[in-house]
């Protein structure tokens, strides 16, 4: 396969984010031939209708226009009070408005929690909303780093086994985008 473009998106704000250090790790592993950006939502404001109907911000068009411009997304989410955080559903919602980017492109969705559990249950959410979305969320087993504090040091993941399981969930979503031909792809994102 040639030249993919993937876009990961992290739903923690925090400036020491676990969710974007995961991205940042993958990103730094891709190969060659696999481009990956990193998107934060700090620009995206709430979800006001009135705001769409003026006109949508332009932080919002440039995030459709990332995930349009991708061939699959990562979505790497911690868990909050047993769910996604509002930030990562709000930027989705934005997403969503009027027609949905997400139709029929390759997700894979990503959790990670310093409990054991690794935000399954913010997994469970996320893929009911993409599912929503009419996004194409990769089966795959559940990609959870669990007691993800103690995996990420200076920015980046340096436990090897959680690497390599997220590596290998890549290669997954990789193969679900190589079995959507091109031409396709642009019909059904459409």
């Amino acid at each position: 396969m040639s030249d993919l473009r993937l876009l990961g998106v992290s739903g923690s704000l925090r400036r020491e984010s676990n969710n974007t250090a995961l991205l940042r790790t993958l990103q730094d592993s891709m190969p060659t031939d696999i481009e990956m950006s990193v998107k934060t939502l700090h620009d995206i404001p709430l979800y006001d209708q009135d705001l769409e109907n003026g006109g949508t911000p332009q932080a919002v068009r440039e995030f459709r226009a990332e995930i349009e411009a991708s061939d699959g997304l990562i979505v790497c989410s911690p868990e909050y009070n047993c769910g996604m955080p509002g930030v990562l559903k709000n930027a989705l919602d934005w997403a969503s408005r009027p027609v949905s980017p997400m139709k029929g492109k390759p997700i894979l969705i990503v959790t990670s929690s310093p409990a054991f559990t690794g935000g399954v249950r913010a997994q469970a959410q996320l893929r009911d909303v993409l599912t929503g979305m009419l996004a194409r969320v990769i089966v795959w087993p559940q990609v959870v780093i669990a007691g993800v504090h103690g995996k990420v040091q200076n920015g980046r993941l340096v436990d090897e086994p959680s690497l390599q399981f997220l590596r290998d969930a890549v290669g997954g979503l990789v193969a679900e985008i190589s079995l959507l031909p091109r031409s396709l792809s642009s019909i059904v994102r459409t």
